[in-house]
């Protein structure tokens, strides 16, 4: 789900599935400023916690993407949960 529909109709994505993983997380540090908020996704190894990556994004985009996640996640909890392997 696209958080900006115009832009996604007009853009192309390309992802390299070699280069591009999709990183797990068990863990989500926030903080925020007055003009944004980082998320630092982490996971947990042991007794430590990795960080895999950080999402900075503006206040604005932060709410938008809020607002999306729980379209989505209120769409799929309907749905069977499966998983390919």
């Amino acid at each position: 789900m696209a958080l900006d529909d115009k832009d996604q109709k007009q853009t192309e994505f390309n992802i390299n599935l070699d280069t591009t993983p999709i990183l797990y997380t068990d863990s989500i540090f926030m903080s925020s400023g007055p003009y944004g908020v980082i998320l630092d996704v982490g996971q947990k190894i042991g007794n430590k916690i990795r960080i895999v990556t950080r999402v900075g994004m503006s206040r604005e985009h932060a709410k938008k993407f809020i607002t999306e996640l729980s379209k989505l996640l209120a769409i799929t909890e309907k749905q069977p949960a499966t998983r390919k392997s």
